[in-house]
């Protein structure tokens, strides 16, 4: 249990939350408005609602909820595109058990199985390239999903079914970039956040240096943060100490699993088998430039979009739900009207209600309206 034990004591706790309240009260002789910290990744959101952490900050720290969940800003008209695919006889199209109940127009791929599409849930691009070697007479699709923490598993899923000759194998990309979302959260107007808790996975395969902008440009504060309570309460801590110092520089508190300069292997993997996408919807956002990937022409047989002559889809979000708000630290999940009413677990209007680590579902969860409920 090394690595978890530890970062879950609650001595240490206490001792890590009397230093931010120490932290905070000086912060708090210098300025009068509170100082908001974004968490971009998902399962940092969890850990916050699960642990309750925002409940024992000062009055003036702040947690923002911000972009890090990739089920959460799947497009609508991305799920209509994958069950366009999915309703194609002989297909079956394969996808993470988050994605088949996020709402697009079209409804979910959950509604569409029961309808009668073959859609199926895995764990890993493997398992679909797997049935596509059992089902050599059916097209395997897999809706290839996630941040760059999943993007190198696609790449090499891709580069094995071309070494085998897997000709029945295809993926739905949906791949996304997290420098490119994060710089288009700093350049709007009035994106008031002080600092970042950045991502530890994805961290993992693009290393820290990549955050160096938010430092250099936006002089913001980063620090590369682990999923366990203790890795949060001690990265918002060193967020802090920057701000107290008035300084700006990228930290890295997850040194344990994450190298500065990340993992090789998983870039050169992802820089062969993708380029980047011009621009990449995202819901709640918009359109963000160069915030995608997709299969560079060479790997144009293991694209679903090609082999279906799919023309991709854009569906307006729904204008009673207020994900795009969240996610951009305007408001909090329990601002948004339709929050445990129109929307809830069980018929999510939103995506951030769909995953764990969405910042509505969380709070549904753990803040007591689903036990309520």
């Amino acid at each position: 249990m090394r690595f978890v034990d530890e970062f879950r004591d609650p001595a240490l706790a206490r001792r890590l939350f009397e230093a931010i309240d120490r932290s905070a009260a000086r912060i708090a002789r210098t300025r009068a408005t509170p100082v908001t910290v974004m968490e971009v990744c998902g399962g940092h959101t969890h850990t916050i609602f699960r642990y309750a952490l925002e409940t024992r900050m000062p009055d003036n720290i702040e947690f923002a909820h911000g972009p890090g969940c990739p089920v959460c800003v799947l497009p609508m008209g991305r799920i209509d595109d994958a069950i366009t695919i999915a309703r194609q006889p002989g297909v079956i199209f394969t996808t993470f058990g988050d994605a088949m109940r996020v709402p697009g127009a079209q409804g979910t791929l959950i509604q569409a199985r029961a309808a009668g599409a073959d859609v199926r849930m895995v764990y890993s691009p493997l398992d679909a390239l797997a049935l596509a070697r059992a089902n050599p007479e059916r097209q395997v699709v897999f809706f290839a999903l996630g941040f760059e923490t999943t993007a190198p598993s696609t790449a090499l899923t891709v580069l094995r079914a071309a070494a085998e000759g897997i000709g029945n194998f295809s993926m739905l990309c949906q791949h996304i970039t997290i420098v490119p979302t994060l710089r288009a959260l700093l350049s709007q107007p009035g994106f008031n956040v002080d600092g970042f808790i950045g991502p530890g996975h994805v961290s993992m395969v693009i290393g820290t240096h990549p955050y160096d902008f938010i430092a250099d440009s936006f002089h913001r504060p980063v620090v590369v943060a682990g999923f366990e309570p203790l890795d949060i309460l001690q990265s918002l801590l060193m967020v802090l100490r920057q701000i107290e110092a008035g300084k700006a520089r990228v930290e890295n508190q997850y040194a344990r699993v994450v190298p500065p300069d990340g993992n090789a292997a998983a870039m050169a993997a992802m820089a062969k088998v993708y380029e980047t996408r011009p621009e990449c919807e995202w819901r709640g956002l918009g359109a963000i430039a160069d915030s995608g990937l997709r299969l560079r022409a060479q790997w144009r047989d293991f694209d679903a979009e090609h082999r279906f002559g799919l023309v991709p889809r854009h569906v307006a979000d729904p204008g009673a739900s207020r994900c795009g708000d969240v996610l951009t630290g305007r408001i909090r999940p329990r601002d948004c009207a339709a929050f445990g009413t129109t929307c809830t677990p069980d018929q999510p209007l939103g995506a951030l209600m769909v995953s764990s680590e969405g910042a509505c579902a969380a709070c549904y969860e753990y803040e007591g309206m689903g036990s309520a409920a």
